[in-house]
């Protein structure tokens, strides 16, 4: 259980000493270093990819037809063949690098230019091409990957079905052998079963990654992968049909559509077959007896798109913040202070609040998500590939991936509707950008599933740490539940907290502050949720499958939100391990400052549970908000350093609001009016007319 009394930086008088000064303190953030740090473990290979991203030839053009669209961006493709950056994961004897982390690093960039080049290469090399790469073997490689790597080939990944969506183990197209012709028959039983949202499949896909049910000797070997030529210059090949999508509400440079099969033949070695085989004779093989392992493990291999699209929900949300940040810093609003300059916009408090929080959790997700990027390439690499690195990667992946696109389109929503009027026009991208990312909530996997996926890891965990527990241990632990009930439910550890910060917000911060202190409150929360739930479900093995399932249903939402709260300490604690690495104390000091603000707003989002559950007194909770506020005072002069260290310039911003027009534009309205006063020909203000009439017609009335 949390001890929150326990921290060095506890303080006697009512304010801390790092808030004296601290606008005028001369702290300055060195950019250059923190810059390279937001680079990430393949900074080369980003710096690569924005050089290709400033490149006008890659930006999007607005007000294209649907069809130009989708026609640019397929050149644009073809433009990233002749550069060769996206061949980096393939393997060498190919022109590859076998480069997986520095692939996806330099691949998440492309969503700087436009994020349909972005998932349109990755349709093509991150899910079809890697479906080849992952799923199949050294003669698949050779056989089909050179046309993928080119373009010569362009492709689709074709799983996803109307009647199924997250639930691919349920898909009902079928591949059934012939073992008369050692063909596979692939088919589409149903209206249900057809492939939809399926990108590259209505106008450029010449062949699909077709997930299906095998099928051989009377048996389903469950679903496994299958390369299909669905297409060639005069359209859709016999036994293959389908429709366009049409438009969407967002990412509208891609071809999406449907696909159907009615009994096409494909050879028997266009199954993908490194994790299952059909013999000539139809005898199926694997490496993994267990279907269900055999099925996570083949979708496991795949994982490259969640990973790849939590990272490019961070570059858009860093983009939509340096823009609204930026333009925040030069627009000028209202005479608050002086009566001849308008307050700078992002100096008023609730600015502040709209923007410099979501700043600190894009700081946190984007260092959570290069420890995933490093996972990632462990695992790809082989250097750290068991089981346990796997399901590792796949869980940080879910959670992350869950929590950053969530996060990018309300820091997109904010951002548009900081800038005013200004953010709603096209030209400023802020718009487009939350349109194209909206849909990154639910492809590669809903949210909501993939942090239930994400909580039943947290309860088998859990449930690991007593399996071979002896009655004794389990008692034991049950008392210190109940205790911990007691003592957090009954109010004692809430009144010791209030007895100790009594009459001081200084000492209820200081407390808080410390980062030990900020770890127990996560950690516990999350502890303290899972083992709630484990208690609840512990029944569930002896009840029948139905109610099992209902109990399950009934702790669904509390799970999802355990989920939630463990990939927020993730973040959190990815944060302050590169605190360690900074050398600059200048640096460290305000970045400890925008961590202690994305912790902090944890906490106060989470307030109601610490309050209820006797984690916090009420006069620690309030301190809570009030450091809050004074973070962002101290953070406020380091705002516009914070986001020019995500190092995007105007080439990647594009838009007009955060070019320095702004700042011109006030320059020149304060010399107008400064040389329209000095001239002696400024008309007089109305209240100021008024205010002398009375002065000279009612002078008692006015003196009073």
């Amino acid at each position: 259980m949390v001890d929150t009394s326990l921290s060095p930086a506890a303080v006697e008088g009512g304010i801390l000493d790092e808030d004296r000064d601290h606008v005028t303190d001369g702290i300055r953030i060195d950019v250059e270093e923190l810059s390279e740090k937001m680079l990430g473990s393949w900074p080369e290979q980003r710096r690569a990819a924005r050089r290709l991203t400033a490149r006008p030839e890659f930006h999007r053009i607005e007000g294209q037809s649907l069809e130009e669209y989708r026609d640019t961006v397929f050149g644009q493709l073809k433009l990233l063949v002749e550069n060769g950056q996206v061949h980096r994961a393939f393997p060498k004897q190919l022109g590859g690098m076998e480069d997986h982390g520095g692939n996806i690093a330099g691949f998440e960039e492309l969503v700087t230019a436009d994020p349909s080049l972005q998932i349109k290469s990755g349709v093509q090399w991150g899910l079809f091409g890697a479906a080849v790469l992952h799923l199949g073997t050294r003669e698949h490689h050779e056989r089909f990957l050179p046309g993928i790597m080119s373009l010569e080939t362009p492709g689709a990944f074709a799983m996803t079905e109307i009647g199924h969506g997250s639930d691919v183990a349920s898909i009902a197209t079928t591949a059934t052998y012939d073992a008369e012709t050692e063909e596979f028959v692939i088919h589409t039983p149903i209206r249900a079963a057809w492939k939809d949202y399926i990108g590259n499949a209505a106008v450029h896909g010449k062949a699909a990654a077709v997930f299906a049910q095998l099928i051989t000797n009377g048996v389903n070997h469950g679903v496994h992968c299958f390369y299909v030529p669905i297409r060639d210059d005069d359209g859709f090949l016999p036994g293959v049909g389908g429709e366009d999508d049409g438009i969407k509400g967002g990412l509208n440079g891609i071809d999406n559509g449907r696909l159907h099969f009615t009994n096409v033949r494909i050879p028997r070695s266009n199954l993908l077959n490194r994790y299952g085989n059909v013999d000539a004779d139809g005898t199926y093989s694997s490496p993994i007896a267990s279907p269900g392992r055999r099925f996570f493990t083949m979708l496991g291999t795949l994982v490259q798109g969640r990973v790849s699209l939590d990272g490019a929900a961070v570059l858009a949300s860093a983009v939509g913040l340096q823009i609204a940040i930026t333009y925040a810093s030069q627009r000028r609003q209202f005479n608050a202070a002086s009566d001849v300059q308008e307050e700078v916009i992002l100096d008023y408090q609730r600015h502040q609040r709209r923007l410099l929080p979501k700043l600190a959790t894009t700081y946190a997700q984007t260092f959570a998500h290069d420890e995933l990027l490093v996972k990632f390439d462990g695992v790809f690499s082989g250097k750290r590939d068991t089981d346990d690195d796997r399901q590792d990667l796949e869980t940080l992946a879910a959670a992350l991936k869950s929590l950053s696109t969530w996060h990018a389109l309300d820091v997109l929503q904010e951002a548009r509707e900081a800038c005013g009027g200004a953010g709603f026009l096209a030209e400023n991208r802020l718009t487009s950008l939350r349109a194209d990312l909206d849909v990154y909530v639910t492809f590669e996997g809903d949210n909501n599933v993939l942090l239930q996926l994400v909580g039943k890891r947290l309860l088998g965990d859990y449930g690991k740490r007593f399996k071979d527990a002896d009655a004794t241990t389990l008692a034991r632990f049950a008392a210190e539940q109940a205790r911990g009930k007691v003592v957090n439910g009954t109010g004692l550890r809430s009144l010791a907290q209030t007895v100790a910060d009594f009459g001081s917000t200084a000492r209820s911060v200081g407390r808080l502050q410390d980062e030990q202190a900020q770890r127990e409150l996560l950690t516990d929360r999350v502890e303290s949720m899972i083992g709630t739930i484990a208690g609840r479900l512990r029944a569930a093995s002896k009840l029948s499958k139905a109610e099992a399932a209902a109990l399950f249903n009934q702790n669904q939402n509390e799970l999802i939100e355990a989920a939630i709260a463990h990939a927020e300490l993730l973040q959190w604690e990815a944060f302050t391990e590169a605190l360690s690495t900074i050398s600059d104390p200048a640096t460290k000091k305000v970045l400890t400052w925008l961590r202690d603000l994305f912790g902090f707003g944890l906490v106060e989002k989470h307030l109601a549970w610490y309050l209820i559950h006797g984690r916090l007194s009420g006069q620690r909770a309030q301190s809570v908000t009030a450091y809050i506020d004074r973070l962002l005072a101290r953070l406020r002069p380091h705002a516009v350093d914070l986001v020019d260290a995500f190092g995007y310039t105007q080439a990647h911003l594009r838009a007009p609001i955060a070019s320095g027009i702004e700042t011109e534009r006030q320059e020149e309205a304060a010399a107008y009016l400064a040389d329209l006063r000095a001239s002696g020909n400024a008309p007089v203000d109305e209240k100021a007319t008024k205010s002398t009439f009375d002065a000279l017609n009612h002078p008692k009335k006015s003196r009073k």
